[in-house]
């Protein structure tokens, strides 16, 4: 059975992320697509979530999980009344312990990090801002700056973990999707091959990453199980032309990916 599950917040999500995955980890038989939607905080982007969740809903047949850390009552009631299970993940805290402690609570955003060491939690809402600005390939000329680049076709899960590994462990994590252009080129840009002692490449079965795509794009070029052979055979010959250590995301978690890729990494970035 799958389930997508929508992690939710006006700031960066963390708090939404860590309860919400540590609540579903007691539900292993379900198969969790996990999205993270941090910085909500207009009712344009509010709105704009709700229309996503409407197409995981027709996707999956049933309608998605929402974990949500919003203290704005108006973006938190576009959110509510969208097709979801909506978890208010403050809602049954907030008002109890105001009544305990007698005093009313400050709803500014944010204020869930205040008890934390600061120079952590900088250190993660950086490392979160490059992922986004860095993500598909957008900056390559950034790739100096990263601690890792992942690189892989399209669909393969470099984003999710990217975004992952920013918000857990405070890692410039940048990415490279491999295209059409590179595989005709026969080789990366020079961007890429530049900082070859920081790629990870991920590969995929094909099988996965066509049911993955046809999720984009039903019926399409793009998506056939062809295309996905070739695509995934190309990739794979790149990163063996460049050593480049690679790790397969068919059947393992975004957790588990990023440990392999920590235990890689660790002593460079401290």
């Amino acid at each position: 059975m799958k389930r997508t599950v929508f992690f939710v917040s006006e700031s960066t999500g963390i708090t939404a992320e860590t309860l919400g995955h540590s609540l579903l980890s007691q539900f292993d038989s379900i198969d969790f697509e996990q999205v993270y939607m941090p910085y909500i905080n207009t009712e344009l982007r509010a709105q704009a979530l709700t229309q996503r969740m409407q197409e995981a809903a027709e996707r999956d047949g049933v309608r998605p999980l929402v974990f949500s850390t919003m203290l704005d009552d108006r973006i938190r009631e576009i959110l509510r009344g969208g097709n979801c299970y909506f978890l208010e993940l403050f809602e049954g805290f907030v008002d109890p312990l105001s009544c305990e402690l007698g005093i009313a609570p400050s709803r500014r955003s944010g204020r869930s990090h205040a008890i934390t060491k600061p120079s952590s939690y900088t250190k993660r809402i950086e490392a979160i801002n490059f992922a986004m600005a860095n993500d598909d390939g957008m900056r390559p000329d950034n790739f100096a700056r990263a601690d890792l680049v992942l690189t892989g076709v399209s669909r393969s899960g470099k984003t999710p973990t990217c975004l992952y590994l920013a918000i857990h462990y405070g890692l410039r994590a940048a990415n490279y999707p491999i295209t059409e252009e590179d595989f005709e080129r026969g080789d990366f840009p020079t961007e890429v091959t530049g900082c070859r002692h920081k790629l990870f490449g991920l590969t995929i079965e094909a099988q996965r990453l066509k049911l993955i795509r046809e999720e984009r794009r039903r019926g399409s070029r793009y998506a056939s199980l062809e295309q996905c052979q070739a695509d995934i055979r190309r990739a794979e010959d790149l990163f063996k032309r460049h050593a480049i250590p690679v790790l397969n995301t068919t059947s393992q978690s975004i957790e588990e990916i990023s440990s392999h890729i920590l235990r890689s990494v660790k002593g460079q970035v401290d």
